[in-house]
């Protein structure tokens, strides 16, 4: 299957602002314009498919918790001006930066200690789509020089999305849980899926991945559930993970012993809608996740294990537990009041 055709990387998720998806630029190009071409012209202004292609870096950082990963990953991606979107899965954070500035984030992270291995399916050209309310076509000032110190960093975040009103809040009841699609032969330890490289050969010469050994109850209960117009669902398709899912827990009963994970977790989003920032704004996830972190010791009470994030086209979700996204919101919400 031609690299233009094969589907590395796919990010579906379906949160109260809007159904974003992110998926390989031939897609859009073939599936999601020719759909959008022929929408009544009121629904279609509401669809907005980014012009830039996007890499998809995958990150492997064993031994370091969620919460100091994204900060690790993130800070200096937006001190050197690098806009990005975040994703937080089961198994693997994945970071989405402009294929123009690949050059610069390889450099970034490798300064910071990261190794960059590079093979076919270490960078896929997805595209950005997502349906919602009409997105900001503003920027900020192309000669504005990237922040000289974390400090600087941070307070533009906030001055920003002050500027543009963004007001955190968490949707009453919405307990979400992070879980995996299960292996129904158990002949593969996901745990230590990176030691394996690459996808299989099977005996008739065709390459096999993780698709062959799971459950198609995973699949059936996923069109059920959107079908059903869920208020929250993300699922992430990549080469070598299993499916990731981050859903309303309510959800779980559809889905029966399909999944495995954290069933018993509640986890809380706080949602940022950014429809009024433009999608190369940069900073957003570093400065709103090392305000928490700082605010909150969490570093120090071991809590940042907990702290992910979600970017989606047009808003972020930062993700903790029930207790700490009540605490988070207390942080934050002083910091966007309109005055």
């Amino acid at each position: 299957m031609g690299i233009d055709t094969r589907h590395a990387f796919l990010n579906i998720s379906i949160t109260p602002i809007e159904c974003s998806v992110v998926c390989h630029s031939n897609w859009a190009k073939t599936v999601f314009e020719p759909v959008v071409s022929r929408l009544p012209r009121d629904i279609a202004k509401r669809v907005t498919i980014s012009k830039d292609a996007y890499l998809v870096l995958s990150v492997i950082s064993a031994g370091m918790d969620a919460g100091n990963r994204v900060l690790e990953l993130t800070s200096p991606l937006a001190l050197a001006g690098i806009p990005i979107l975040f994703i937080t899965t089961y198994y693997s954070d994945f970071i989405l930066v402009p294929k123009k500035k690949k050059d610069i984030v390889v450099q970034v992270l490798l300064a910071r200690g990261f190794e960059c291995i590079e093979d076919e399916d270490s960078y896929v050209s997805p595209t950005v789509i997502s349906h919602g309310r009409a997105q900001s076509q503003g920027s900020e000032p192309p000669s504005t020089p990237p922040p000289s110190s974390v400090a600087e960093l941070q307070k533009r975040t906030f001055d920003l999305l002050k500027k543009r009103n963004v007001i955190p809040y968490i949707c009453d009841g919405l307990s979400l849980v992070q879980c995996s699609g299960r292996d129904v032969s158990e002949l593969i330890d996901f745990s230590a899926r990176r030691t394996i490289q690459g996808w299989s050969t099977a005996s008739n010469g065709h390459r096999t991945s993780w698709l062959d050994h799971m459950d198609t109850k995973l699949y059936t209960s996923l069109i059920a559930v959107l079908a059903g117009q869920p208020k929250f669902l993300s699922i992430t398709l990549a080469l070598e993970d299993a499916p990731s899912l981050l859903i309303d827990k309510t959800l779980l009963n559809v889905f029966g012993d399909s999944l495995v994970g954290d069933t018993e977790g509640d986890l809380v989003p706080i949602f940022l809608d950014l429809a009024n920032l433009p999608l190369e704004a940069t900073g957003i996830v570093s400065g709103v996740a090392r305000k928490l972190v700082d605010e909150m010791h969490m570093i120090e009470t071991g809590v940042s294990a907990e702290l992910s994030y979600l970017s989606t086209a047009r808003a972020g979700a930062v993700i903790l537990s029930n207790e700490q996204s009540m605490k988070a919101l207390e942080v934050l919400k002083p910091l966007l009041a309109r005055e």
